[in-house]
């Protein structure tokens, strides 16, 4: 029986990854560790920024500071946030249905971008309210794949409403990329995959696999966990 639905961030309630490959190239160009967007797909997409940022250096045989990293993090943030101010847009469906799961399950999100980037667009949505708990890059030491942000967003829901019995085995992750179904499956938890970001062939490790959420209902959703 499903208790409780997690959902990602970018690429699953808005489509950022194009916004966050801006900010990253505006930082990283200048350097000379500018990359495509294939390079970015392939292989930073699903990395929190830490990741990405390590990522890139290791790629180019650079030595990585813990300062210079929150630096070049706070840098990006800062960039993402002037380019969001302009226009963001919803995945069709999504409000919707996540407004229809309000009230009446336990919902979170758990997402490996930083609190300041999600704030501000959840606000824009309207639904700053509708999530009962939040996981961001700054809860967790290691960001998916490594299954530790879903289990933390397991956890505290369990925490939010003991009566339930909450637990990874009810829950289910509604995610999109390979590296966010890694992550959820680690933590035992379903995964419904839509291919907003990557083929379904990419995505093969999910549980179900939609091309969109638009028309998918909470019912739609307790169906396929039962």
């Amino acid at each position: 029986m499903l208790k409780a639905i997690i959902f990602d961030f970018d690429g699953i309630i808005v489509d950022t990854e194009p916004i966050h490959y801006q900010a990253f190239q505006k930082i990283l160009e200048p350097i000379g560790f500018g990359y495509s967007w294939e390079d970015y797909v392939d292989r930073y997409m699903g990395f929190d920024d830490r990741e990405a940022f390590r990522e890139v250096f290791k790629q180019h045989s650079r030595d990585l500071t813990n300062e210079v990293l929150e630096s070049l993090i706070s840098k990006k943030a800062d960039i993402f946030l002037e380019i969001v101010r302009k226009s963001v847009k919803p995945y069709p469906g999504v409000i919707r249905l996540i407004r229809e799961i309000s009230g009446n399950l336990p919902m979170a999100l758990c997402s490996g971008a930083l609190l300041s980037d999600i704030v501000p667009i959840l606000g824009q949505l309207g639904l700053l309210d509708k999530f009962d708990v939040i996981i961001t890059a700054e809860d967790v030491a290691a960001s998916k794949p490594d299954p530790a942000s879903y289990l933390l967003a397991q956890e505290k829901l369990s925490s939010k409403y003991p009566d339930l019995n909450i637990a990874p085995g009810n829950c289910v992750a509604i995610e999109d990329t390979p590296a966010g179904i890694e992550s959820a499956r680690k933590a035992g938890i379903t995964v419904l995959a839509v291919t907003n970001s990557y083929l379904k062939e990419k995505l093969v490790g999910a549980n179900h696999i939609l091309d969109s959420l638009d028309n998918i209902s909470l019912k739609d959703l307790k169906e396929m966990m039962s």
